[in-house]
């Protein structure tokens, strides 16, 4: 079904509303699920409703929740996200950010225990539109165990999300966001959902064999997914978790905590103009990013994209001619609807 993004931003809103959230944190979070659709990340926008849901009613996610600050050394502040929605709790980390490196150049958020983060993408894209240069380390501790070490078959380590943005003066910002695994589990859910398979070389079942089966992934016995570029990426992973577990506090992945989903992301957020002008700089991202664009193609109907393009392309497209979801996920927003009272709206 194809739908347009301000039904499932208002749709959104007042399942968030009717299970308790106010007004400002149910428009924060319709905003952002659907804006993951927008960009084309569907494992992260509305097909986590169902699971919000699900965690808020068993006291597994809070709502209305606002940030505490642990620890304050003006340019490096602990940020404990108390297991609020983690759209809100994120941007509530990143105004601290944004406000902190404004004033001292640089601010480094330690935030820990927020509820699932999200589209990780939002973060640097924030920060992004506020003029900083960012970086950004993610976990989850416990429930997101789902990545295999490099040459084992048994999960040890998080997806380990990683992004960063640089502003710039054209249409969109760079923006990095990627996993040090091959593929999200949000992913894997929308081919399972989709009743198709995941691209080859990114999971493999509980015996260590390759699959393309989202179903044998979840088990039971539960696979496991592959960390990207063999052992780099899994080097790259362990490092992740020492900057979002252990640097925030909230813990690297730690079976003990399996039965709440807890993200810590240490994010460094740069005000570039304390470091070069803006005139510099804008030329130098623009020049760089002409030169790149002008190598020579192997295919002359291929075009070279920057980091962020795709994102930003997907949006205007999907605003235009609408978003798709698969009817597993409809049915599953529809059942989450009829249980807490609210009228979905879908189209027959």
């Amino acid at each position: 079904m194809i739908l347009q993004a301000d039904f499932l931003i208002d749709l959104t809103r007042r399942i968030f509303l009717a299970i308790g959230s106010n007004k400002e944190e149910a428009e924060v979070v319709a905003q952002r699920l659907v804006n993951a659709n927008l960009s084309g990340h569907d494992s992260h926008g509305v097909i986590r409703i169902p699971t919000y849901i699900k965690w808020i009613q068993e006291g597994k996610t809070q709502l209305n929740q606002t940030i505490d600050i642990e620890t304050d050394n003006g340019s490096m502040v602990v940020v404990d996200g108390k297991v609020g929605l983690g759209q809100s709790i994120g941007q509530q980390a990143m105004a601290l950010g944004i406000e902190r490196a404004r004033e001292h150049g640089v601010a480094v958020i330690a935030l820990k225990d927020s509820a699932h983060l999200g589209r990780i993408g939002d973060w640097p894209e924030m920060c992004a539109e506020a003029g900083m240069v960012s970086v950004h380390f993610v976990n989850t501790s416990g429930m997101g165990n789902l990545v295999a070490p490099y040459g084992a078959i048994e999960r040890r380590l998080s997806a380990n999300p990683f992004a960063a943005g640089v502003p710039t003066d054209s249409e969109f910002p760079l923006i990095l966001d990627m996993s040090a695994c091959t593929i999200a589990e949000g992913k894997i859910r929308v081919a399972l959902h989709a009743g198709k398979q995941v691209p080859e070389g990114c999971i493999i079942d509980s015996e260590g064999q390759p699959t393309t089966d989202p179903k044998t992934f979840y088990g039971p016995p539960a696979g496991s997914i592959l960390p990207i570029a063999g052992h780099k990426g899994y080097a790259l992973s362990i490092i992740i978790e020492m900057m979002a577990g252990a640097l925030t506090g909230g813990s690297c992945t730690n079976p003990e905590r399996a039965n709440v989903l807890t993200n810590g992301m240490l994010s460094i957020i740069m005000d570039r103009q304390k470091l070069q002008s803006d005139d510099y700089f804008h030329q130098e991202v623009s020049r760089y990013c002409d030169y790149v664009r002008s190598a020579k193609l192997m295919d002359e109907n291929n075009k070279i994209l920057m980091p962020g393009e795709i994102e930003y392309n997907t949006r205007a497209h999907r605003r235009a001619e609408g978003i798709e979801l698969s009817q597993t996920t409809i049915d599953m927003i529809q059942d989450t609807c009829h249980a807490i009272g609210v009228e979905s709206g879908f189209p027959d």
